[in-house]
């Protein structure tokens, strides 16, 4: 009588499927991470009475900051060698905001009534 034997959960293929699974976890981490890096969410604007009105990337680390401080505006440079305060305004600059895009349940039952 011959029975097969189970296979070992440590073998050769369940461990290397193991490894695989945890460092496609770690690149996915560090893919969200970067992007949350870049594209600026995860930095508070606001504290207290400074407010980061608009910022435009000038090069890959240079940028041109507007900042609200208290009843004025300033503009300040950063980058690598630090921050340079470049000149306060006289006139406030008034940043048109975007139109809101509409929530995620707008959207979902307008595809909805569509596909009926």
């Amino acid at each position: 009588m011959s029975m097969a034997q189970p296979a070992s959960p440590l073998s050769i293929a369940s461990v290397a499927q193991l490894a695989l699974s945890l460092a496609a976890i770690v690149a996915l981490i560090l893919a969200v991470s970067w992007v949350l890096k870049r594209l600026k969410l995860g930095v508070p604007h606001s504290r207290g009475d400074i407010v980061v009105i608009d910022q435009l990337a000038l090069g890959a680390r240079e940028r041109i900051v507007l900042l609200q401080v208290g009843g004025s505006q300033v503009l300040v440079g950063v980058g690598s060698g630090g921050v340079v305060g470049l000149t306060p305004l006289a006139t406030p600059i008034e940043i048109k905001s975007a139109p809101a895009a509409p929530a995620f349940a707008d959207r979902l039952r307008e595809l909805m009534k569509r596909s009926q």
